[in-house]
C-alpha cells in the first residue's frame, strides 16, 4: 500500500471513530418541556418539618393530592422549615429560606404567626386545608379562572445535570411579577433518630430540594445538579409566577421522568 493510501485509510478510520463517539455523547442529553394551561393552575405550599409530630399527617395529605386533582389544576410542593431543628432532630430537607418565605407570605396576609403544618394556596394561607370539601371547592374555583400568566419550561437532562430554560409572559396586568423555579423530589424516606418523631420512618413527597427566585420573567439558562440520591424519575421542576402582593398567578409542573 502506498503512503498516500495509508494516509487516506488513517483519515477514514479517525473519521469513523469521531462519528462513533459524537452521537453517543449527544444521545446522553434528553429534553422535555411543559407549558402552563389556559386556566389557573393552583400552587399549594405545605410548610412542614420532620421535627414536628403533627406534620406527618399533613405530609400524607400532600402526597394524596394527585389522586384528587389533575396536575394541570394543582401543583403541590413541600417546603421544610428549620425552626424546629433545635428540638432534637435536624430536618435534612429544611432551609432557612423556606422559613423566610413562610414568614413573608403570612405577613402579606396580615399575620405575624407561622407554624407547622401550614398550607398556602396561591400564596394565601388556607387554614381549612384538612377539610376535603372546603379545600376541593377552593381549588375548583381558582382553577376555573383564566390564566394571568403563561409559563414555559424546557429542560435537558444529561446525567445528573439539568439545564433549564424558563420564561413567563404576563397575559394580564400584575404588579412586579416574578418567576420562581424549584426542583422537587418524591419518594424520600428518612429514619428519624431523635426529636418528636423519634423511631419513625417518615416518607416525603414533592419536597423542594433546589430553589431559585425571585427571578425576572426571562432569566436565561440555568444549570442544576440532582442531589446525590438523585433518581431523575422521582424529580420534577416547578415554575410559578408571584405578584408583589404575594399572590401566585400561575404554576406549572414538568416531571423529569419524561426527559
Amino acid at each position: 500500500m502506498s503512503a498516500e493510501a495509508r494516509a487516506g485509510l488513517a483519515r477514514a478510520t479517525l473519521a469513523a471513530v469521531v462519528a462513533a463517539v459524537v452521537p453517543t455523547t449527544t444521545a446522553q442529553a434528553r429534553g422535555c418541556n411543559a407549558v402552563s394551561p389556559a386556566h389557573q393552575a393552583v400552587l399549594v405550599e405545605l410548610y412542614t418539618s420532620q421535627g414536628c409530630s403533627s406534620c406527618p399527617p399533613a405530609d400524607r395529605w400532600l402526597s394524596q393530592l394527585d389522586a384528587r386533582h389533575p396536575r394541570d389544576r394543582i401543583v403541590p410542593i413541600a417546603l421544610h422549615v428549620n425552626y424546629w431543628d433545635h428540638i432534637g432532630w435536624k430536618d435534612p430537607f429544611a432551609h432557612a429560606k423556606f422559613t423566610s418565605r413562610q414568614r413573608a407570605l403570612a405577613a402579606a396576609g396580615g399575620s405575624r404567626t407561622i407554624y407547622t403544618p401550614g398550607v398556602f394556596v396561591q400564596g394565601r394561607e388556607f387554614p381549612q386545608w384538612s377539610g376535603h370539601v372546603p379545600f376541593d371547592d377552593a381549588i375548583r374555583t381558582l382553577a376555573a379562572a383564566p390564566a394571568a400568566v403563561r409559563i414555559t419550561l424546557n429542560a435537558e437532562l444529561a446525567g445528573p445535570v439539568v439545564t433549564l430554560n424558563a420564561s413567563a409572559v404576563a397575559l394580564a396586568s400584575a404588579r412586579d411579577p416574578r418567576l420562581y423555579l424549584a426542583l422537587v423530589a418524591s419518594g424520600l424516606a428518612t429514619n428519624v433518630r431523635a426529636g418528636e418523631n423519634r423511631g419513625e420512618q417518615l416518607r416525603n413527597d414533592r419536597v423542594v430540594r433546589t430553589w431559585s427566585g425571585p427571578l425576572p420573567l426571562k432569566p436565561g439558562p440555568m444549570k442544576w445538579e440532582l442531589p446525590a440520591d438523585g433518581d431523575a424519575t422521582r424529580y420534577s421542576i416547578v415554575g410559578f409566577v408571584q405578584a408583589a402582593d404575594g399572590r401566585v398567578l400561575q404554576a406549572v409542573d414538568l416531571p423529569l421522568r419524561g426527559c
